[in-house]
């Protein structure tokens, strides 16, 4: 007799809220980090962000008593380039545009993934997403400055990159156990690039609160988007991402009192309304899940005979 797979392991429903979870963390995390900004620039809160996550994650997953093929280090390893990427560009875009509209614009990474991916009804729900970020950018006012622009879209490829090898990580590897390779390799990509500038500005009041910003943005954020991407698909997940210019806008408001304009009151509804219907509609195909995402115990199993 056949049974129906466990509804708590691969729910859209569940999910989806810990994609939204994960939304909120990220903006409350990109709310906070401005301000420490001041003191250290974009690109040293990141990079102090992604350090302290790499220690964080490293002590809590202990990937030493893991057992990992060479291609699934390969995957890590790229996914931490691509975490490194889009954690520095964004940094740099908040910098000279509103929290609102980097999210919107870095939201094409993962909405060009619903879009490429998708299939029927899923992409429907990308088309009225998309629309639901011009409304939030309003590209036809041009008021928005280039460079920073230019860097939320650097963060938006990045970011598709990211969606596609977390998926893949956290199917091949048990827990967040992926993450505990790829945070590492973010972080010394983050050290490389800006490290040397920001190291000797360090004291121990910056580095609590550096501890404090990481949980919250990423060791938080990207684990649960690891466990949400073993429940959804690829396009749903990026179709649901839209959430995050709105929650970005809601944030904005109320912590950095950006005011939106009412045609961004407009692409938050859309947004809205293209999230639900990625709930609905974006289940993985159980046959097609590793045993990672599937069961624990045959994770377990497929780890040691690697």
């Amino acid at each position: 007799m056949s049974h129906a797979p466990a509804p708590a392991t691969r729910s859209a429903s569940i999910g989806s809220m810990m994609a939204f979870a994960a939304m909120g963390c990220v903006q409350l995390g990109l709310a906070a980090s401005i301000g420490l900004a001041g003191s250290l620039g974009s690109e040293g809160v990141a990079w102090l962000r992604l350090a302290w996550a790499a220690v964080i994650l490293v002590a809590i997953a202990r990937p030493w008593r893991l057992t990992f093929s060479r291609a699934t280090l390969g995957i890590c390893a790229l996914l931490g380039l691509a975490t490194a990427g889009m954690t520095l560009a964004f940094m740099k875009a908040v910098e000279t545009i509103p929290l609102g509209t980097a999210s919107a614009l870095e939201f094409m990474g993962p909405l060009g993934v619903a879009i490429i991916q998708g299939r029927g009804a899923g992409r429907w729900w990308a088309l009225v997403a998309a629309a639901g970020v011009l409304g939030l950018t309003e590209p036809w006012h041009g008021a928005a400055d280039a460079a920073g622009v230019l860097f939320a879209l650097a963060g938006a490829a990045c970011w598709a990159v990211y969606v596609l090898l977390t998926q893949r990580a956290g199917d091949a590897v048990d827990g967040i156990g992926a993450l505990a390779i790829s945070m590492p390799v973010a972080a010394l990509a983050a050290t490389l690039v800006v490290g040397p500038g920001v190291i000797g500005r360090m004291d121990v009041q910056v580095l609590a609160i550096g501890f404090a910003l990481a949980l919250l943005l990423p060791v938080i954020p990207f684990s649960l988007e690891l466990l949400a991407l073993r429940r959804l698909t690829t396009a749903a997940f990026g179709t649901l991402m839209c959430l995050e210019p709105a929650i970005a806008m809601v944030v904005g408001l109320l912590l950095l009192h950006q005011v939106p304009r009412p045609a961004a009151i407009l692409g938050i509804v859309l947004v809205i309304i293209a999230g639900i219907g990625a709930t609905r509609t974006g289940r993985r195909d159980p046959a097609k899940l590793s045993p990672a995402a599937q069961d624990p115990a045959a994770a377990a199993a497929a780890q040691s005979i690697r």
